[in-house]
C-alpha cells in the first residue's frame, strides 16, 4: 500500500472510525439499500426533450439582442464575439478558433 507522506495526519479517533467502517464492509454487513436506485426511471425520462418535439407551446424567457457594431460572427464556430476577441483585424476568426 502506498503512503502519502504529504497528507495531513489523522487523529486516533479518525483512524478508529476508518477501521470500524472497513470491518463493517468486509464482514458483509453492508447497507441494504446501497444497490438500489433512488429515482424512478420514468420520472427522469419525462424531463428529456426529444429531437423534433413540438415546442410551439413553449415561450422564451430571455431577450435576444441583435449583433452590435463592435461584434463579429466567427467563421469557424459561428459565435458572436466582441471585436477584442478577433484573431487578426482582417480575419473573421475568434482567438479560440485561430
Amino acid at each position: 500500500m502506498a503512503t502519502d507522506y504529504d497528507a495531513s495526519r489523522k487523529t486516533e479517533e479518525e483512524q478508529k472510525e476508518e477501521s470500524l467502517e472497513a470491518r463493517r464492509l468486509t464482514s458483509g454487513d453492508q447497507d441494504k439499500t446501497s444497490g438500489k436506485v433512488d429515482e424512478d426511471e420514468t420520472e427522469s425520462a419525462e424531463s428529456y426533450e426529444l429531437p423534433g418535439a413540438d415546442l410551439s407551446h413553449e415561450t422564451l424567457s430571455i431577450e435576444v439582442t441583435p449583433k452590435q457594431a463592435d461584434e463579429f460572427t466567427c467563421a469557424a464556430c459561428f459565435l458572436v464575439q466582441h471585436d477584442s476577441r478577433r484573431s487578426s483585424p482582417a480575419a473573421d476568426l475568434c482567438r479560440d478558433c485561430a
